[in-house]
């Protein structure tokens, strides 16, 4: 806590660039933002705890790093894919996008199930690239020739269904990178990984290809 040297929380929503390091959208009227101005350290905690009867048996991942100040338009666009009604307030003036580098990461599996990463954590370099630089061709292919794959992906691999009525809606891939993509539909953001990293555009394609062939089958 500035001021006072007392650690402090709160929370947050994130994403994740091409790399994987966690993207904010903070306003500078917040304390946990004026926390970081004075002093860039910070600890992030995700859990996948949820429908555990003891959460202590569930995963979580401490992420500890340094944030700073992001204004490149493909972090934006990750952040704004993965939280559409962040969009409303991004804008504003108080409102500034940062990027989390991480330093050291802690993973929880359970009771007695613990590890540390220091290196490892994020996607390689030349795979970050390629992601990057191939993203907006694979968003706009799949969204515009294969919607009828994602709503299927979405639908066996996710248990996503469209909302009931007459009108079927598609799902849309909102962000792709070395580790999976994310598929949108209204204000509802889900992830589905690749079975194995990839590091060019080519084994992303071959991954699609994959997961859309093994939905069909199923």
């Amino acid at each position: 806590m500035n001021g006072s040297g007392h650690p402090y929380a709160s929370l947050v929503t994130v994403a994740t660039d091409h790399a994987g390091c966690p993207l904010l959208l903070l306003s500078t009227l917040s304390d946990h933002t004026r926390n970081l101005l004075a002093d860039a350290r910070v600890s992030l905690l995700f859990d996948d705890t949820e429908g555990q009867s003891n959460p202590q048996e569930g995963a979580r991942v401490t992420v500890m790093g340094r944030v700073d100040r992001t204004e490149d338009p493909l972090d934006r666009d990750r952040f704004l894919g993965r939280h559409p009604g962040a969009t409303l307030y991004a804008g504003f003036g108080d409102f500034t996008f940062y990027r989390v580098t991480p330093e050291r990461v802690h993973y929880v599996g359970g009771f007695a199930k613990a590890v540390w990463i220091d290196d490892g954590a994020l996607a390689s370099a030349a795979a970050t690239e390629a992601l990057r630089a191939a993203e907006g061709g694979i968003l706009a292919h799949m969204n515009a020739d294969h919607a009828d794959s994602l709503t299927l992906m979405a639908r066996v691999s996710l248990g996503e269904g469209s909302p009931a009525g007459d009108r079927v809606e598609c799902w849309r891939m909102t962000a792709c990178d070395p580790d999976g993509f994310d598929l949108a539909l209204g204000d509802r953001v889900r992830r589905l990984a690749f079975p194995r990293p990839v590091t060019t555009a080519r084994e992303a394609r071959d991954a699609l290809v994959a997961l859309a062939r093994s939905a069909r089958e199923a």
